[in-house]
């Protein structure tokens, strides 16, 4: 069985302004690299559907529904917060991207792709219950988990965070529902300045401190995340799987490589056989550093496409 890969054209239309890091660019980059590599032909490709607002709000508030939808411009750019924008094609965008995870579950536990990568933007791992930020407008992660957890009927999934930045809107959404582990590493101090601060038992967060590289990285996964996530015996692992910490993104200080990329996801892999029927669905979060992301992705996703 192969690796489902799962996009939508809108999710290239979105568009926050000129000089914004979160670009359509950084899909081609993706795409052409998985091209490059031989990848994309060994992939099972799909369109991912929009969300409804009934498969949103297990996640998100109705008012932030509304809003979301309510402030989507018929021209022009509105900002939702400093660094989140929406043009007339983001609201499209944001759904598609939110159903990138649906699909992807749906296809993994009904066993027709023995894994999944939704190559999706915007982001999502930033949205809380109520609030857009951090370039994000729903939580195509938290959407996808519960989802799994709601309609196929799964007890326990885990969400594997290794953005550069913390994933504060996971966080909102699941902390204190022992049916969710969710665990990662993520630069401390640093935006969204949050995950240290008496963090609910279910939230495993390791912070690393500005200049950490692969070994700082391995060491957190080796004593804290990969033991705590064998203790909890998922039964679906999703990634929301961030690039930025890549030692060429200068936005932000981690040192980490494509290696350190591929090495954590079949640490991962690895306990998604013994655990969780090998089920697992990556979410593209952050990534800045065009050809860093596209080599990292292929890093990811090689090491997916091998674990099965």
């Amino acid at each position: 069985m192969t690796i489902a890969y799962i996009s939508h054209s809108s999710c290239r239309r979105h568009d926050m302004g000129r000089g914004h890091p979160e670009c359509p660019e950084r899909l081609d980059a993706i795409k052409d690299q998985l091209i490059a590599s031989g990848l994309m032909g060994l992939l099972q490709c799909h369109d991912a559907p929009a969300a409804s607002d009934a498969e949103l709000a297990r996640a998100h508030s109705d008012a932030h529904i509304r809003n979301v939808r309510a402030s989507s411009p018929a021209s022009g750019i509105v900002h939702l917060d400093p660094d989140t924008a929406m043009c007339p094609d983001t609201l499209e965008a944001a759904l598609h991207a939110a159903g990138a995870g649906i699909l992807a579950t749906n296809l993994v536990i009904g066993g027709k792709a023995s894994g999944a990568f939704c190559a999706v933007r915007p982001p999502g791992h930033h949205a809380t219950r109520g609030e857009a930020m951090g370039f994000c407008f729903f939580n195509n992660v938290a959407v996808a988990a519960l989802h799994a957890l709601e309609v196929h009927g799964l007890k326990r999934v885990a969400v594997v965070d290794f953005d550069v930045h913390h994933g504060n809107g996971t966080e909102d959404i699941f902390a204190g529902d022992d049916r969710v582990l969710m665990t990662g590493t993520f630069q401390h101090p640093f935006y969204p300045y949050s995950g240290t601060e008496h963090p609910a038992a279910n939230m495993v967060n390791v912070p690393l401190a500005a200049g950490s590289g692969g070994t700082e990285f391995r060491r957190a996964f080796e004593e804290v995340c990969l033991p705590r996530l064998e203790a909890f015996a998922p039964e679906m692992i999703f990634f929301s799987a961030g690039f930025d910490a890549h030692a060429e993104d200068d936005m932000a200080m981690l040192r980490l490589v494509e290696a350190d990329y591929a090495w954590v996801t079949r640490q991962v892999c690895g306990i998604a056989s013994r655990h969780a029927r090998g089920r697992i669905v990556s979410m593209l979060e952050g990534g800045y550093a065009l050809s860093a992301l596209g080599r990292s992705v292929v890093a990811h996703v090689t090491a997916l496409t091998s674990a099965f």
